[in-house]
C-alpha cells in the first residue's frame, strides 16, 4: 500500500537529545523502503509544554514506506520505538519526553480516526516540523495546505531562539 514518501518528526528534550534523535533516525532507516533523507538537528522552544520545560531537540526524516506497509501499520512501530527509547504513557499532556515520533504525513494520504489523523493536524504552523523539513523537501505540499512546506515556513513569524544543532551529514559515530 505504499501511496507516497512518508514524513517523520523527530523530537526529545530528556537525557541526550541530539543522540536520541540520530539513533532514532538508524532505527526509522530499518523500516524505510529506501534510503532516508534527513534534516539537522535543531534546538527549538517547546510549543504548549508545560512550563519550565526543557528545550528540543528536533529533526525530520523522509522516506519511502516498504510495500507492504500502511500509515497505521507504520504508526504501531513508531510508538514501539519511542518506548525502547524510555517513553512511558503521559501523565501531563506535552510533558518532557525522551522521543516523541510524529508520523506528519504519508504522500497525499488523508485520514481522520482517534489513532491516528493525516497529515498531522498542526504540522502546516510548527517551525519545528517545517524549519527541517524546508532542508530535505521544501516544495511538498502537506495534504489540504495549496503551498509548498517552504512557503508555509516563510509565512510564519520565525522564533529567534531556534538554531541548528548539527546538519543532515552527521555521522553516525558523533
Amino acid at each position: 500500500m505504499s501511496a507516497g514518501p512518508v514524513i517523520i518528526a523527530l523530537g526529545a528534550n530528556l537525557g541526550e537529545p541530539g543522540r536520541q534523535l540520530v539513533a532514532a533516525m538508524d532505527r526509522l532507516e530499518a523500516l524505510a523502503g529506501a534510503p532516508i533523507r534527513r534534516s539537522s538537528l535543531w534546538e527549538t522552544t517547546p510549543v504548549n509544554c508545560p512550563p519550565g520545560s526543557p528545550r528540543f531537540a528536533n529533526a525530520v526524516v523522509v522516506f519511502a514506506p516498504q510495500p507492504a506497509e500502511s500509515p497505521e501499520s507504520l504508526l504501531l512501530k513508531l510508538q514501539a520505538l519511542e518506548r525502547e527509547f524510555g517513553r512511558v504513557p503521559k501523565l501531563v499532556l506535552n510533558e518532557a519526553r525522551p522521543l516523541d515520533l510524529d508520523l506528519i504525513a504519508w504522500g497525499c494520504e488523508t485520514r481522520s480516526h482517534p489513532q491516528l489523523t493525516l497529515p498531522h493536524p498542526r504540522a502546516h504552523e510548527r517551525e519545528f516540523v517545517l524549519r527541517p523539513l524546508a532542508e530535505v523537501w521544501p516544495e511538498f505540499v502537506l495534504p489540504g495546505q495549496l503551498q509548498g512546506v517552504g512557503a508555509l515556513l516563510a509565512a510564519l513569524s520565525p522564533d529567534p531562539r531556534f538554531r541548528r544543532l548539527a546538519d543532515h551529514s552527521m555521522s553516525r559515530d558523533q
